[in-house]
């Protein structure tokens, strides 16, 4: 271990909050603990607790998977070995024995689980008929493997704009399984939890979105509707593949996100700020 990933280690548990944590995690073993049941034991807001998590995550003390619709945090048994390893490497004259091994006393763990870094996002807009469609399909495959997407609407159309389904086929999109749905099959128990909720349109006729959950960071990235498009045919193609490109430079920057490193505030923030970028 380098210098420098030590007092990484260290600086991130510089603090009681972190502390307690770790002494926490480390008593629930690989297993683990859901950050929802950390958040009750420590007594701390999801916000403060996702700003502590993600902290020790980057410094390599903690893992984090992804168990159906929870996040299970973990102490990296390996990182925090090593950790030790490394401030005792030269004890008694390069002896770590007969310090007692003080590394040795964690267990051996050779291989850990990989941190799921996948996550839920939900596109919404009235129809869910062209611009949540278009932003299913593009953050599908740009995010491929990081990223599962659904989109659907308030008010469903019976089925995609078909001008929608050419353009994105004409690209490259698979278009086989895209259909207009309702909003409601996103809510319940036993729904998908989602991480991200993105509105795409400026009002969805005025309704209240329905409750995704606690934990859905949300954002409104509005953008004009191709059912109003006018003009030639022509015109309208052109608008729908400035439409396109507007909400691919929005989603290529969302997936390039450092998520690990920001908290649930500074997320929102930049999700905010892609709401007035590159206008389509």
């Amino acid at each position: 271990m380098e210098s420098s990933q030590a007092a990484g280690m260290l600086a991130a548990l510089a603090q009681e909050t972190r502390l307690d944590l770790l002494r926490l995690l480390i008593g629930h073993g690989a297993t683990g603990m859901a950050a929802g049941e950390i958040a009750v034991r420590l007594g701390l807001p999801p916000s403060t607790l996702s700003f502590h998590l993600a902290a020790m995550e980057r410094e390599g003390l903690l893992r984090a998977t992804r168990q159906g619709r929870r996040i299970i945090y973990a102490v990296r048994m390996i990182g925090l070995r090593d950790l030790l390893g490394f401030l005792t490497e030269t004890c008694c004259a390069g002896q770590p024995g007969l310090c007692g091994d003080i590394a040795g006393l964690l267990p051996v763990i050779e291989e850990e689980p990989a941190m799921t870094a996948t996550f839920n996002v939900l596109f919404l807009c009235t129809a869910n008929s062209a611009r949540s469609i278009m932003a299913e399909a593009i953050l599908t495959r740009i995010g491929a493997g990081r990223f599962r997407v659904w989109s659907a609407g308030s008010a469903p159309a019976a089925r995609p704009q078909q001008a929608v389904l050419d353009k994105l086929a004409a690209l490259g999109h698979d278009t086989a399984q895209v259909r207009s749905k309702s909003w409601d099959e996103f809510v319940g128990p036993s729904a998908p939890r989602m991480d991200f909720v993105i509105a795409l349109c400026d009002t969805l006729d005025g309704q209240v979105c329905p409750d995704f959950g606690d934990t859905a960071v949300t954002a409104a990235w509005p953008l004009p509707d191709p059912a109003k498009f006018s003009g030639s045919a022509a015109e309208q193609a052109s608008l729908l593949n400035e439409l396109y490109g507007g909400l691919q430079r929005r989603l290529q920057i969302f997936a390039s996100l450092p998520f690990a490193a920001l908290d649930r505030m500074a997320v929102k923030r930049r999700l905010d700020e892609l709401g007035g970028v590159v206008r389509a």
